[in-house]
């Protein structure tokens, strides 16, 4: 039964979310029920993208690419993929009637890691985050506002803000690895051999006003979404907060983390926040 595999399929979406964040899925999990799953579709997505240009070294990753490039375009056309993941994500597609254009756009972004390694202007590096993170925040948008058009034009800058905060924010978590192990740095006009606290907070300021704008768009989605969001935003709130005051140098030679213990209070604050309509 086709039933069985789509269960299966969404299975598959929420192991991968929770596999590779673990901050991400305690989110999710704070989504009502009947948009929950769609985002672990989405996500279980753009996470098998970013893991075939990122992690398989031994292999031909752009032959990968290419595969799952025709996987994805001919799951979309006769929705339906014997790929778990993929099936997952066309439903979801076809459920909210995601624009193409978005898909388009993340792939595009995901290709440039497979070969471009520096972003000199701030062109590319706008361009390169709007394929990678902006349109996720609208893929998830979509489900979001469940078909409001209006309600999705009114929240559709914020989404893409809080997408480019968490982007950034990776980006600065991440900096020795994509450095180090993958040869890339994304922030323009930043020399990370000689990162300095003036680039760094030069870099916070700009994941700071993207955090501002992106915090009104939550005040407004709807109930449905409210809670989830806010907690995946105070968490990278937190984890921007800890990178502030940790020394450029160290930035360079280690990854920042919020420990697990902090993640709990964490959550206990936002659902007082949630629960006294604070936000």
């Amino acid at each position: 039964m086709k039933s069985l595999f789509d269960t299966l399929s969404y299975e598959c979406s929420r192991k991968v979310t929770k596999t590779y964040s673990t901050s991400f899925s305690s989110a999710v999990k704070m989504l009502a029920p009947s948009i929950r799953q769609d985002i672990y579709n989405i996500y279980g997505f753009v996470r098998l993208a970013d893991e075939i240009v990122d992690s398989f070294r031994d292999y031909d990753k752009k032959e990968l690419f290419a595969l799952f490039e025709t996987d994805l375009k001919n799951a979309l056309r006769y929705k339906i993929s014997l790929n778990p993941i993929l099936n997952a994500f066309q439903h979801t597609v076809n459920r909210y009637a995601i624009p193409a254009e978005l898909i388009d756009a993340f792939m595009e972004s995901m290709k440039l890691d497979l070969y471009k390694t520096e972003y000199k202007t701030t062109e590319e590096y706008h361009n390169y985050i709007y394929g990678s993170a902006d349109v996720v925040g609208l893929m998830c948008l979509k489900v979001f506002v469940n078909g409001n058009i209006t309600k999705y034009n009114e929240l559709k800058e914020s989404a893409m803000r809080l997408g480019s905060a968490f982007q950034k924010v990776n980006f600065l978590r991440d900096l020795k690895a994509d450095f180090e192990e993958l040869n890339r740095t994304y922030f323009p006009n930043t020399d990370l051999n000689q990162l300095d606290e003036i680039a760094k907070q030069n870099i916070i300021t700009e994941i700071e006003n993207d955090f501002e704008i992106g915090y009104i768009g939550i005040r407004n989605l709807p109930i449905e979404a409210k809670f989830g969001v806010y907690t995946a935003y105070v968490y990278y709130k937190k984890l921007l907060s800890k990178l502030k005051n940790t020394p450029s140098l160290s930035i360079k030679n280690t990854r920042i983390r919020v420990p697990d213990y902090e993640k709990v209070g964490l959550l206990a604050k936002c659902y007082l926040n949630y629960h006294f309509k604070i936000i």
